[in-house]
């Protein structure tokens, strides 16, 4: 069982930056895969960006070259750093864990662009 909470969401002005992180309940290095989804209102949940166990990395297109997802071992945790944010990254943001057996989700984090 893996439990992950959240935290950085917020209201912020469409330009601006947000940093969320996800703090995970277990050893980070145990987790094959984590990473960052986004569901808006109406819409399917989809992915923003994954980092693998060796430190692989992959963006959704609309999020390549402002957002950027980065592990803290240390700390079990991994941040997602979004900048030059637009109203249509308004979303609730989730955090998800893929170790070798399971699938995890966090509670999620609301994001709001707008001015």
């Amino acid at each position: 069982q893996v439990q992950l909470v959240e935290s950085g969401g917020g209201l912020v002005q469409p330009g601006g930056s947000l940093r969320l992180s996800c703090t995970t309940s277990t050893s980070i290095s145990t987790i094959n895969l984590m990473g960052w989804y986004r569901q808006a209102p109406g819409k399917q949940r989809e992915l923003v960006a994954v980092i693998t166990g060796i430190g692989t990395i992959s963006y959704a297109e609309s999020v390549k070259g402002r957002f950027t997802i980065s592990k803290d071992s240390a700390k079990n945790t991994v941040i997602l750093q979004m900048n030059r944010l637009k109203p249509e990254d308004t979303a609730v943001y989730y955090c998800n864990a893929r170790p070798a057996l399971g699938n995890y989700w966090g509670q999620g984090t609301q994001v709001t662009v707008s001015s």
